[in-house]
């Protein structure tokens, strides 16, 4: 009884870490929108057996990552302006009750959260400017003192690393993100809990309103280019 059970634990594992390469890989782009996968092809590159593979491109599909393909095997899905405005909303509600507990609590940020942003900042380090995007929130998420926020809004964060990653690779982030930053943290260590979330909330919005329209702008250059 205690072999069976060990063995059965040990295919979902497998399925995670499957799971977590290729959302990783979708996330930052290592397989664009539009690539098609296969469960061949990915058993290979991965050196597992296609069967964690399939478990992982379904909870993809379940996840919106993934699309079925026309003819065989899935593609990684087109990124939708109207589903990122829609994830942005759910995240600054979730960025709201995030400093409003952080700031409650008096939370004191880690000084190498913002000194490794301003960094990729000025490096114009697109991967690195998006790790200490995430970074910064999470150490909120953390500050709140409430492990359902980070828990809620993970899986959002993937679909915000795509468009980031899409975006930023052409468009330089707005110059003001770090400072706006700041603000919000030095807003949560005074403890004004309003000023942080009308902040945060302000934040969220600029950023939903740059990423969506210069998405909208490549979309349409793309729709241009096909139709030449």
């Amino acid at each position: 009884m205690t072999q069976s059970l060990l063995q059965l634990t040990a295919v979902p594992d497998l399925v995670e870490q499957v799971y977590s390469r290729l959302l990783d890989a979708i996330s930052e782009g290592t397989l664009p929108a539009g690539a098609r996968l296969t469960q061949e092809d990915l058993a290979q590159r991965l050196a597992v057996s296609r069967q964690p593979v399939l478990q992982a491109l379904r909870l993809l599909k379940k996840d919106g990552f993934v699309e079925d393909a026309p003819g065989r095997g899935v593609r990684v899905t087109q990124l939708d302006v109207g589903w990122i405005a829609q994830v942005y909303q759910v995240r600054g509600s979730l960025d709201a009750l995030a400093v409003r507990l952080a700031a409650e609590r008096g939370a004191q940020l880690e000084e190498s959260v913002m000194r490794e942003g301003r960094h990729a900042e000025h490096a114009r380090d697109v991967q690195a400017m998006i790790r200490a995007d995430l970074a910064f929130h999470r150490a909120i998420y953390q500050a709140s003192g409430n492990p359902l926020i980070a828990q809620s809004i993970d899986l959002h964060w993937h679909h915000l690393k795509r468009v980031m990653g899409a975006v930023l690779q052409s468009t330089q982030q707005r110059q003001s993100v770090w400072d706006e930053h700041e603000t919000i943290a030095q807003a949560i260590a005074a403890g004004d809990a309003d000023l942080a979330v009308r902040l945060v909330q302000d934040h969220a919005q600029k950023a939903s309103a740059q990423l969506t329209a210069r998405l909208s702008e490549q979309i349409q250059h793309l729709k241009t280019g096909a139709q030449a």
